[in-house]
């Protein structure tokens, strides 16, 4: 008789707690998220009188997996274009919840006499909630599609892209005892640079791509591509640094532009919920009883911590961002907990030895008293409300009012002309931004990996020539959509204003051809070393050659329109 595998064997133990669980919370009304977390409990080796899994490290991986499913699936609810409608208050509210959080989980450790690097790195932790918990938690109570809950979910993905930006300053703070304002930047300016190159590269491709194997996708192949994208990016984004579950966010959101987003959503749900319930099991598992007795004031105290700071400040925070008092309560109840990022950033500060054994476990403690009370401080918000605005004078609820709907009004313009260049200038540096992150990864991928393939088959220094003749072949539809002027009718009324109206689009002019003078230029010098007047006058004869080929416009003009096309296609099906 051949023995079972002690993944199988635990993966059975999971599923029979889990679904025993989640039938008792059914039958309970409760969500099936705390099911869950029991069934972890149940099934954890801290319980030495019931059968308990034998390979931790198996169900971690497994674990992994569900976050990088429930990640994908969030994606695939909430694209880009979404979190862009929703204006700055996502963005007002987030760094407001932030700092408010990060101030609040530092004096929290200072209170308990802790190092300044535990204080630092807590305060870290309780500013990010948790995407997947409340995901979760809106899915089993019926609320994703409320307008409060589109705010808190884009809060929170504006959270996890701040917190790589966090993880790299308490990184570099650990390393080097100060914040470095340069590697930050680096950070944050590599993160935007990946964020336009994935969005703008996906948008193109992949709609084309599911377009051209229309003929050939059945459910199945269907499900195998998608899944495929999501690895695929989650590989990419591992690769340059990110997290993988952030990856998985970027694909998803890419997906939720296609015609195929409900389909693919439909299709990825039931291995989303076998890999989420993975998930939650064993968050349930790191629950240790003999560690939460030694440490319970301080978690206790934490958890209340979390629970006062994000309905006072969260709220403040969400009021700040013009929102209604109602929903503004309604959104910073449902942030009371702390999740994924918390762990992250736990075993981050362990591996750099600069935080105390004891952070990992209180912080395990507080996530999962916190996750247990979610889905009720998400009930308790309107009965909260009800109390605040009985308790409230009319003159403060008359002036939140009135600054909610000052807040969504539209702003006039002072004259028309200014709202021109507003129009224009807008225009223009999104124009500029997205093809020169185009223009830089080109250059980049044929630089590191085509320049060493190239000069293996050609002799110098024909090699330099050949590389960087098809660099520039690439590049060129991307240099000469970043040259164009354009020809809208609010550029033709802005060159009609006035003289100086005209210097200022002449200038703007010289600035985009300047920098495409640059790409040019680094293009040669770093595959071809000729002389300085020599370079310079190749540089002119290209910038010609490209402004005014019309094949190369014809072939520009396509590209663009191929990505506007698959930009709005779900918005034209709608």
């Amino acid at each position: 008789m051949s023995e079972l595998e002690p993944l199988i064997a635990d993966l059975a133990l999971i599923l029979i707690c889990a679904g025993a669980m989640t039938l008792l919370f059914k039958r309970l009304k409760q969500p099936v998220v705390l099911g869950y977390i029991v069934a972890g409990f149940l099934a954890s080796p801290n319980m030495s009188y019931m059968p308990s899994v034998t390979d931790l490290h198996g169900i971690h991986l497994w674990s992994e997996i569900g976050v990088i499913f429930l990640l994908f699936s969030l994606g695939l609810e909430f694209s880009f274009r979404k979190i862009l409608r929703m204006g700055a208050a996502p963005v007002i509210a987030a760094c407001a919840v932030i700092a408010g959080m990060i101030l609040v989980g530092m004096s929290t450790g200072q209170l308990f006499g802790w190092s300044q690097m535990d204080c630092i790195y807590l305060g870290g932790m309780l500013a990010m909630s948790s995407t997947t918990i409340i995901f979760k938690a809106f899915d089993d109570m019926g609320l994703r599609q409320k307008r409060f809950a589109g705010l808190v979910l884009s809060v929170l993905i504006i959270e996890d892209i701040l917190a790589i930006v966090l993880m790299v300053m308490l990184s570099t703070l650990a390393v080097s005892k100060e914040f470095e304002g340069s590697q930050m930047l680096m950070s944050i300016l590599k993160l935007a640079f990946f964020l336009v190159l994935w969005f703008v590269v996906g948008i193109y491709l992949i709609p084309l791509f599911l377009r051209k194997v229309k003929s050939l996708m059945s459910n199945e192949t269907l499900l195998i591509t998608a899944l495929a994208l999501c690895f695929g990016m989650v590989v990419i984004a591992s690769a340059v640094g990110f997290s993988a579950a952030f990856g998985a966010f970027i694909m998803g959101s890419i997906l939720a532009e296609t015609v195929e987003r409900e389909q693919i959503e439909h299709l990825v749900s039931p291995v989303k919920d076998l890999f989420g319930a993975i998930f939650f099991v064993s968050v349930g598992m790191m629950v240790d009883v003999a560690l939460i007795a030694e440490y319970i004031v301080p978690i206790l105290c934490i958890v209340v911590a979390i629970m006062l700071g994000q309905t006072i400040l969260s709220t403040c925070g969400f009021l700040l961002a013009g929102q209604p008092l109602k929903r503004a309560m309604q959104c910073s109840f449902s942030l009371t907990q702390i999740g994924e990022f918390a762990f992250i950033l736990a075993t981050l500060g362990t591996s750099l030895h600069v935080t105390s054994d004891f952070l990992y476990p209180i912080v395990v403690a507080v996530s999962v008293f916190t996750t247990f009370t979610t889905p009720y401080m998400i009930r308790l918000a309107e009965p909260a409300y009800a109390v605040v605005e009985r308790l409230m004078p009319q003159r403060w609820r008359s002036k939140l009012q009135d600054y909610a709907e000052a807040s969504n009004e539209e702003i006039p313009e002072s004259s028309e002309q200014q709202s021109r260049w507003k129009s224009h200038l807008k225009s223009v540096a999104t124009t500029v931004g997205i093809h020169c992150v185009l223009c830089m990864a080109i250059i980049a991928l044929m630089l590191y990996f085509g320049k060493p393939f190239i000069s293996n088959l050609v002799p110098a220094p024909w090699d330099g020539i050949v590389t960087a003749f098809i660099t520039l072949s690439i590049v060129a539809p991307f240099l000469w959509m970043l040259m164009r002027q354009g020809d809208s009718d609010n550029t033709r009324a802005l060159w009609n204003d006035n003289r100086f109206s005209q210097a200022k689009l002449v200038a703007l002019q010289f600035l985009r051809l300047f920098i495409a003078a640059a790409f040019i230029s680094y293009i040669l010098g770093r595959t071809i070393h000729w002389g300085y007047t020599p370079s310079i006058l190749i540089v002119l004869v290209i910038i010609f050659g490209i402004a005014f080929s019309p094949r190369l416009r014809k072939r520009s003009e396509q590209m663009n329109q191929t990505f506007t096309e698959n930009l709005a296609q779900r918005t034209t099906k709608e």
